[in-house]
């Protein structure tokens, strides 16, 4: 695996560390962050949004990124198109 560590959240303690990494090899966005309160997955489960049904699927999860992270993940983001010639769609 070619991961490429973006950032991690500049105001993590001890055992919290949310984390943005760029996988290259897999050309996916990797994020480390706080598991969802069961409240919080029940709500995502429970949404319906066009062309995706309701529930989460077994293979997936739900993470917290703090808001203090955009930059990072803007910037993995910027990488990921950079590296795969991905072209935005408006």
């Amino acid at each position: 695996m070619s991961l490429r560590f973006i950032g991690i959240d500049p105001q993590t303690g001890s055992g919290e560390s949310p984390t943005v990494w760029v996988d290259e090899e897999h050309e996916e966005l990797i994020f480390q962050g706080w598991r969802p309160s069961p409240e919080l997955e029940a709500e995502c489960a429970a949404t319906e949004v066009p062309g995706h049904a309701k529930g989460i699927p077994e293979e997936e999860g739900v993470v917290r990124i703090p808001f203090r992270m955009v930059d990072m993940v803007r910037e993995a983001c910027d990488a990921a198109e950079r590296r795969a010639n991905v072209r935005r769609t408006a």
